[in-house]
């Protein structure tokens, strides 16, 4: 699966400084996307998000979760949120950003000192709390941008800077655009 596009962990580190430099305070949304069901991935100008559904049309509730007792859904793990420096580093061309599966995709620096667990967002006229809940590169992760990049975003540095990204819940429901400004509040 496009291992020609599969970076050295030399090439990811040197990527590192281009990541750090994303903003801090004002952000900007490059991507939303959704997946309907298990593998699909539907890329959208606009999401409706929910308080009980995350991203409406997502598949997050039905997929449920092995971290919960039950299997249901896990609560803290709603809508996931990458760094779009760090997916475009990892992914090397925009049209394989939806194989992270993340749901949004910002330019805004998602670091554990920057926006660390209970971190709230205004995105769009929905706003979304950061979880402590982390989100670490797995098998599918490795297969689609290789073992050295599951590698670098599970480093200690990596786990800081959130190159993986973070889980977040919805604690205000509204609607997220491809453009829209990304706040903490």
């Amino acid at each position: 699966m496009d291992e020609d596009l599969h970076l050295s962990l030399e090439s990811l580190y040197a990527g590192l400084d281009e990541i750090r430099e994303s903003p801090k305070d004002k952000g900007v949304v490059n991507l939303v996307l959704r997946r309907p069901s298990k593998g699909e991935r539907e890329i959208l100008e606009e999401a409706e998000i929910d308080l009980e559904e995350g991203v409406v049309g997502d598949c997050w509730k039905e997929r449920g979760s092995r971290m919960t007792k039950d299997g249901s859904a896990h609560p803290e793990m709603q809508i996931a949120v990458a760094n779009s420096r760090a997916v475009a580093l990892v992914a090397q061309r925009e049209d394989r950003w939806a194989l992270a599966g993340d749901q949004l995709y910002l330019n805004f620096d998602i670091s554990e000192s920057n926006t660390p667990a209970g971190t709230r967002l205004a995105i769009g006229s929905a706003v979304l709390e950061v979880t402590p809940v982390p989100h670490n590169g797995c098998s599918l992760f490795a297969q689609r941008f290789g073992n050295d990049a599951m590698k670098f975003v599970n480093s200690p540095e990596g786990k800081e800077l959130h190159l993986r990204g973070v889980n977040t819940k919805v604690v205000q429901p509204g609607r997220i655009r491809n453009g829209d400004t990304v706040e903490k509040v």
